[in-house]
């Protein structure tokens, strides 16, 4: 079940899996909204989405929040006995990380090339086959997603060189444990997973462009977990990429 809530300029919306919330639940989960609203209210576009699952296994509620901004998406995911409170650190979270983001674009050179309208979004390389990209997520087939986002695969892959240059600890990695194609191939994942959740105003490449930062974060965060699924992605392809060729 899906509520949606327009709070000012932030778009809400709740996914609920698995469970049922009152109205009384809704209602607080709005009302929680207050210093989040205020820190992306100057955001030309600004979309949350809140998925609540209930964990039979567990018999808790997992929250997971994807904060999509200009430019930017910001995750954060928790879970408690009871849905309030893990939505709520959740939007802690948030808070804490668009102050951030914010405080990275009026430092950087990338606020002053968005100021003077100068700052280029991620272009692919050919005309994308967005009713294929469409159909790849309807399918849930991610060799077919890849496929049909190649045009975007190295634009991504140069933004991302440059963005990884912000965290001094991937950067760090990158040749060792952790290759830029790990990063390219994660923030496709992320895209295949949230693309029913996309902003629907935000341009394909410039929503792929906000992916990288957490997809960045995922990978420093969970690095055995993220790189496992980025093995079974490319094995998937791999073995596609094989039967083709027979």
């Amino acid at each position: 079940m899906k509520y949606t809530h327009q709070r000012d300029n932030l778009g809400v919306e709740i996914d609920v899996h698995q469970c049922t919330l009152s109205e009384a639940e809704i209602d607080k989960i709005h009302a929680g909204i207050d210093a989040l609203t205020k820190q992306v209210e100057h955001f030309p576009v600004a979309s949350l989405h809140v998925l609540v699952e209930r964990n039979a296994r567990s018999n808790d509620f997992s929250v997971k929040t994807d904060l999509f901004l200009t430019g930017e998406t910001i995750i954060s995911g928790d879970h408690d006995a009871q849905v309030y409170p893990a939505f709520e650190r959740c939007v802690q979270n948030l808070v804490k990380d668009v102050a951030a983001y914010k405080d990275r674009l009026d430092m950087g050179p990338e606020r002053q090339k968005q100021a003077k309208g100068t700052h280029q979004t991620l272009q692919p390389t050919a005309a994308p086959d967005l009713a294929a990209i469409d159909a790849a997520v309807r399918d849930a087939d991610y060799v077919a997603f890849r496929t049909a986002t190649f045009a975007y695969e190295e634009p991504l892959r140069k933004r991302a060189g440059r963005w990884v240059e912000r965290y001094p600890e991937a950067e760090a990695q990158i040749g060792k444990q952790l290759e830029m194609a790990d990063i390219v191939e994660e923030v496709f994942l992320d895209a295949f997973e949230q693309y029913d959740r996309r902003p629907q105003d935000v341009r394909f490449g410039e929503w792929l462009e906000g992916l990288i930062d957490p997809a960045v974060k995922e990978l420093l965060a969970h690095p055995d977990e993220e790189l496992e699924n980025i093995a079974l992605a490319r094995t998937a392809r791999e073995a596609e990429d094989g039967a083709g060729a027979v």
